[in-house]
């Protein structure tokens, strides 16, 4: 007769509570050591400190546009503050109001494709803008000039045509141009819009060729001063940097340095944060302050390091797309949001997004944009014919449709990696101020295929007050919890939950998922 403590063992149930995958995107380690508040695959849902939260969604903000909206720029002069818009048939438009757009302010430009600055002189506060092909444009608040090409009077550039300079940027109260795929710069004197440039070769410090890219300010202290440094990005790859005032005199000008980084990906590669800069390579985001400290061979110095291969992945198939309109990397202090916009194709772009406090990241899609810009603290985007609100918490909607997000938390053992489970409720804990469209689900032993089927939502008519009838019309609701228990299948050593919504018009926050599974192993 055989020995009762040898019998097989009933299965025992038991339960665990998974945090929501606050760690972010993960799509650098391998599924069998992921972080369990990592996520595989986080798409449209933005990780907090505490929990995980739907994005915004969009709103079209001006509408009627003719063609791409390539560039946008933000005029801002003392109190006042305009958003304009250049397109691919060569328009500017006047944005700032809203609604369907009136008639352009600036016509016949070859390329919407432009680089702008705001500079303020004793003479007013100036948009200033090239782009490579056209004569220069420069805007005062309430005209349109085009830069000429003598003086002495009006605004003029001389020494250099303004319709070859592609790229500008204000350094300490000079102005400085790129000339259109060269290795020369040139600068005007301090305090000007306008006089004799001088050039600034730096064909013989890049060794490697190529064409300027970009460049911006460094600023060493985290604050415009002393210590800032100008630096340069070559196609390929070349960091070159300058400290000092006067380029014109060694005494006051200074090479600082040369790197060597991965090849910059677009022409709007570089980005000012906080006391750093920032520039999107073959090599990833890369802050400047760790990276020129540290081996181009360390990948921990990278802000994206987390999703690195999805980087990697992304520039090796879309790097060529849209080089000069695009790629960018943008950062929205009002969402705590930095994020690398990737032109996957037309109207099918997506960001990849950073909570700059945790350095989390997550994946957005449905937001088409060419290009971006800060407006009175919000973000806006140029998309086919419209400019676009962004990150809209008013409407959770992407204009008028359902938000869908899509989450793959990283596998967990459930602490028994030797031991098969049988996993059979979920109970997920979201706050929510409606009734979202929810699925969820397990996947198991690294299988990462949509398991949980397809969404529909179809929102829900409140009552508008003074308007709907009482105790008959419907009343929204405040941010409430629910935690129903669901029913999934799922039978593996490993699980990962997988969590979708679709919604319009409701916030949702994704505190935890507590998982209920049976273990059960024969005696010996």
């Amino acid at each position: 007769m055989m020995n009762p403590r040898a019998m097989v063992q009933r299965n025992t149930a038991q339960v665990q509570s998974l945090p929501a995958p606050v760690g972010g995107w993960n799509a650098r380690d391998s599924y069998a050591n992921m972080d369990p508040m990592d996520a595989i695959t986080l798409v449209n849902m933005f990780p907090t400190v505490s929990n995980v939260i739907l994005r915004g969604g969009y709103t079209e903000y001006c509408t009627g546009l003719d063609g791409q909206v390539q560039s946008l720029m933000n005029y801002s002069g003392g109190t006042t503050s305009e958003l304009f818009a250049v397109t691919s048939t060569g328009k500017i438009y006047d944005v700032t109001a809203g609604g369907v757009v009136g008639a352009p302010v600036v016509t016949g430009l070859t390329s919407g494709i432009t680089a702008h600055t705001n500079i303020t002189t004793a003479g007013g506060s100036y948009l200033y803008v090239v782009n490579g092909v056209d004569a220069a444009l420069v805007y005062d608040g309430s005209t349109w000039t085009a830069v000429a090409t003598a003086g002495p009077s009006g605004i003029f550039i001389a020494g250099v045509n303004s319709n070859t300079l592609s790229n500008i940027v204000l350094f300490k109260n000079r102005l400085w141009f790129f000339q259109k795929d060269t290795l020369k710069a040139w600068y005007l004197p301090t305090n000007a819009i306008s006089g004799t440039a001088q050039s600034f070769d730096l064909s013989a410090i890049a060794r490697d060729g190529g064409r300027l890219v970009d460049f911006d300010a460094w600023t060493i202290d985290a604050g415009y001063g002393v210590d800032d440094n100008l630096a340069f990005a070559t196609s390929n790859g070349e960091l070159i940097v300058y400290a000092g005032t006067d380029p014109s005199s060694s005494n006051t000008w200074a090479l600082i340095g040369v790197w060597k980084l991965g090849s910059p990906i677009g022409d709007r590669s570089m980005l000012k944060w906080a006391g750093d800069l920032l520039i999107l390579t073959y090599d990833g985001l890369l802050p400047m302050a760790a990276s020129l400290q540290s081996s181009r061979l360390d990948p921990r110095v990278s802000l994206s390091n987390k999703i690195q291969g999805a980087i990697t992945a992304a520039t090796t198939a879309y790097g060529g797309n849209y080089a000069t309109v695009g790629w960018q990397v943008f950062y929205n202090a009002k969402n705590d949001a930095l994020w690398i916009n990737v032109p996957v194709g037309p109207e099918t772009q997506q960001q990849y997004v950073m909570n700059t406090i945790t350095k989390s990241w997550c994946q957005f899609t449905g937001w088409a944009a060419n290009v971006w810009e800060t407006y009175q603290d919000d973000a806006y985007f140029g998309g086919n014919g419209f400019v676009a609100l962004a990150w809209d918490t008013a409407t959770y909607s992407d204009n008028g449709a359902n938000i869908a997000t899509d989450v793959i938390q990283a596998f967990n053992y459930f602490g028994s990696r030797g031991v098969k489970k049988y996993f059979t409720r979920a109970r997920p804990s979201v706050f929510t101020s409606g009734s979202p469209a929810t699925l969820v689900g397990v996947n198991v032993d690294f299988d990462i295929s949509n398991n949980t089927g397809a969404l529909t939502f179809t929102p829900t008519t409140y009552g508008t007050w003074d308007t709907a009838v009482w105790d008959t019309g419907l009343w929204g609701t405040d941010t409430v919890i629910t935690n129903t228990w669901l029913g999934i299948t799922g039978i593996g050593y490993c699980a990962a939950v997988q969590f979708k919504t679709a919604s319009i018009g409701l916030q949702i926050e994704w505190a935890s998922t507590d998982i209920v599974y049976q273990t059960g192993w024969a005696g010996v």
